[in-house]
């Protein structure tokens, strides 16, 4: 399983946090069990959160891109791409990968990656944060997101 030796999610005060939260449509199971587990993370850490649907993973990097331009702090982007018999895995999956890092990059502003690159449907049940599943990666995109965004604020802010 993937999620050995991941780090605990402690607790930051992520209040005046604002988050986009960028959430692709495809395999909606699996999708709505990640936007659950994202919404009570930035819940849980007092900051404050808005759903942009996108119709899927692709699509996720001008989103979140806009949102950040916008005046958000953080974004989480959740998708779910799962391997089929084509390339098409792959070019969507480079694709969202590299468009988040660069909005990351090009924006300042920190980019939660919520987004499962899977073989099966199992793997993302397994990874959604649904009742049973031994993961919650959308909980865990969205606390790297305010947990970056509050480091980010501390390094912005004169002491």
């Amino acid at each position: 399983m993937s999620g050995a030796g991941a780090a605990e999610r402690e607790h930051v005060d992520g209040s005046g946090i604002r988050v986009a939260i960028v959430a692709g449509q495809w395999h909606d199971v699996i999708a709505a069990g990640l936007l659950d587990g994202a919404q009570r993370e930035i819940e849980r850490l007092g900051a404050t959160g808005q759903v942009f649907p996108v119709p899927g993973s692709f699509e996720l990097p001008v989103v979140a891109k806009a949102a950040l331009e916008a005046g958000y702090d953080a974004a989480v982007a959740l998708g779910v791409i799962i391997r089929g018999g084509t390339p098409h895995f792959e070019y969507v999956s480079d694709a969202a990968t590299s468009g988040l890092t660069r909005v990351a990059i090009d924006t300042g502003k920190p980019v939660g990656f919520g987004v499962l690159t899977l073989d099966d449907e199992q793997q993302g049940i397994d990874r959604a944060g649904l009742p049973g599943s031994k993961e919650d990666k959308g909980a865990e995109a969205a606390h790297a997101a305010v947990a970056t965004a509050v480091t980010l604020r501390g390094l912005r802010t004169p002491a």
